[in-house]
Formats: C-alpha cells, sequence, structure tokens
C-alpha cells in the first residue's frame, strides 16, 4: 500500500512537473504579438524596465507577451538596458525577444539626408528620426567647435551632408553620426569628383556653395549645367553673381516669389549683388545632380539668365546686358499680369 502512495505520489508530482514545464515552455515559446506586420519599439536612455514593458504591452499582445515580461522582470535586464529600435516580426516567440532586448540587436533603418536649407532645419529633421533630439543636433551644428573638428565652419557645415539614403542606428549619438557624414562626403568626393574640382581650381565647399545656388534656381536637373556655366563665366570674369537666391537666404525668406530692387541692398555677405564672388557657405544642402551639374558645368559664353516668362521653370540666357534687359522686362510683364508680388 505504501509503495502504491508513493509512485502515486510520484506520478502526480511528475505529472505536474509536466504541466508546469509545458506551461512555461507555451508561455517563453508562444508569439508575443498578434500583429500581422513588423512593428517596433524603441527604446531610449530615458527607459527604465517598467517603461519598457509598457511599450511592449502596446503593441497587441499575445500569450507570450507574458512570458516575455516575466523573463524581462526576473532577469538583471533593468540594471542593463539598451537603447535602440528593435523589430518584432510575426510569430516571434518570447525567449526570441528577450534575447534581442537583452543583447540589444537592434535593426537599423534608412535615413534621409535632405536638401535641407539651413541647419536649424536639418536639425529638427533629423530629431524626429533618431534618437538624438533636435537640440542637441542643432547645437553641434552651430558651434564653431564642433564644425572645425570635422574641417568646416557654420557656414560651411552644409556642405559636408551628402543627400542621401544610409543604413543607420536609431541610438546613434551626434559625434558617431557626424563621423558618418564626415565618412560618407570623403567617400563621395574620392576619385573623379575630386579631381574635377581640383581641375577647376574649385574646392569641394566651394563646388557645394555654387550647386546650392543653382539648386534654389531650378528644379530642373537638365538645365543646371548650363546655369553652372553661365556663374562660371561670371567668376571667371570677376562679375558678381546676382543670384536673386542669395537675397533669399540672407533675409531668411525663402517664400519670396519677387525680389524687389529695395531687398538687393541688405547687408550681408549672402548678398551676392553687393559682394563678388561666392557667399561664405552654401545656402542649402546641395543636391548631388547640383553638385555633379558645376563639375560637369557646360561651356558657353552667357553672361545673364532670366527665368522664362511662360514660368516652366527654366531660364533665358544671354550673352550682352541688353539681350538680357529684353529678357527681365517679358519676365517682369508676365509677374505683373499674373499680380505676382
Amino acid at each position: 500500500m505504501k509503495k502504491l502512495n508513493s509512485k502515486l505520489h510520484l506520478y502526480v508530482a511528475a505529472a505536474g512537473l509536466v504541466i508546469i514545464l509545458g506551461l512555461v515552455g507555451y508561455y517563453l515559446l508562444a508569439p508575443v504579438s498578434k500583429a500581422e506586420e513588423v512593428v517596433y519599439i524603441y527604446i531610449d536612455d530615458n527607459d527604465t524596465q517598467d517603461s519598457v514593458l509598457v511599450k511592449l504591452q502596446s503593441m497587441n499582445p499575445s500569450a507570450g507577451m507574458d512570458g516575455l515580461s516575466a523573463m524581462l522582470r526576473h532577469s538583471d535586464y533593468g540594471e542593463h538596458i539598451r537603447t535602440g529600435k528593435y523589430a518584432i516580426n510575426p510569430g516571434d516567440r518570447a525567449f526570441t525577444v528577450f534575447r534581442r532586448l537583452k543583447n540589444g540587436q537592434q535593426t537599423s533603418f534608412n535615413l534621409v539626408i535632405p536638401e535641407a536649407r539651413t541647419m536649424e532645419r536639418l536639425a529638427a529633421i533629423l530629431g524626429q528620426k533618431l534618437m538624438i533630439d533636435s537640440a542637441t543636433i542643432a547645437d553641434a551644428l552651430l558651434s564653431e567647435e564642433t564644425c572645425q573638428h570635422y574641417g568646416y565652419d557654420t557656414t560651411t557645415i552644409a556642405a559636408m551632408f551628402v543627400p542621401n539614403t544610409y543604413d543607420v542606428y536609431w541610438n546613434m549619438s551626434v559625434d558617431k553620426f557626424l563621423e558618418r557624414m564626415q565618412k560618407e562626403n570623403e567617400h563621395f568626393w574620392q576619385g573623379e569628383r575630386e579631381a574635377k574640382a581640383a581641375q577647376m581650381q574649385l574646392t569641394p565647399i566651394e563646388v557645394c556653395t555654387l550647386a546650392s545656388i543653382i539648386d534654389e534656381e531650378t528644379s530642373n536637373n537638365a538645365e543646371k549645367p548650363m546655369i553652372a556655366g553661365m556663374y562660371l563665366n561670371r567668376l571667371k570674369a570677376n562679375m558678381p553673381l546676382q543670384a536673386d537666391p542669395t537675397i533669399k537666404f540672407a533675409l531668411k525668406q525663402f517664400e519670396l516669389k519677387r525680389i524687389w530692387q529695395n531687398l538687393l541692398h541688405v547687408d550681408s555677405p549672402y548678398n551676392t549683388y553687393m559682394n563678388e564672388g561666392l557667399p561664405p557657405g552654401p545656402i542649402k544642402i546641395a543636391s548631388i545632380k547640383g553638385i555633379d551639374a558645376v563639375l560637369n558645368a557646360a561651356k558657353h559664353d552667357y553672361l545673364y539668365m532670366c527665368a522664362k516668362e511662360d514660368f516652366s521653370g527654366t531660364h533665358n540666357f544671354a550673352t550682352t546686358y541688353q539681350e538680357h534687359l529684353q529678357n527681365a522686362a517679358r519676365y517682369t510683364r508676365a509677374l505683373n499680369e499674373r499680380g505676382i508680388k
């Protein structure tokens, strides 16, 4: 009888153990989310174990979420939280997600560097896409010390950025971000572009500065080499560039549709009506098309250009001032007829 009871207790204990192991296995191996597509959790340096759990619970949790929560609570995770952007794939099980979070196996993403007009605007855009807040980015880009560390100053730092798509990590620091941009810039210029700039006796910063003006003159990429050739002709002739976009930049009034005579007297080193040569630095992050337009500028004798009166976004070019005045008169008449002020 005692042997029977002992065996019965043993069977019950074994069955209980199997049930416990089954439940543990179920909660560890069950999917953590019911979502049918990838969802992401963003963990920043202000997060705690509790706030991470709150973020996880907001992702349409499934049975495995209980197992994940238990593992996070009963491990040293709270003392070693790893920041980053983490993917939760459909069907990901509790143990898989736990290991991913604990080991910092974050997911990279494609960061687009835009053709921003100001560094403040660039900082605002990046602050929405990276863990770094916009104020920290702006402080770095407006710091002479920081800019000089990368070979620029606050008027030329825009030339370091090449507008493109980069595979990065969401939690990268501002230093890592700037180091990455510097390396991408060096890679972009290395070789043919650098050689062409040197042949033209221009630095990459000067090329970017001219390209930024051309970008603001037109969005028509096919015409950009023509405009580049015209401005290069002016530089060679020691003529002021007289580029309207530099007036907008000097005034920080990018919405202006028309540049009136009184605006041409704004006291600014960016005023290319009053100052000869290139302005101190780019008036925006120059596009790749704009940069390549300068490096492959069309060769011609044009010294003047004026927007076409059909508002096509292209220009009439002229070799003489008299011809230019005729083009300008047609454009001014078209502006007046449309009531554009």
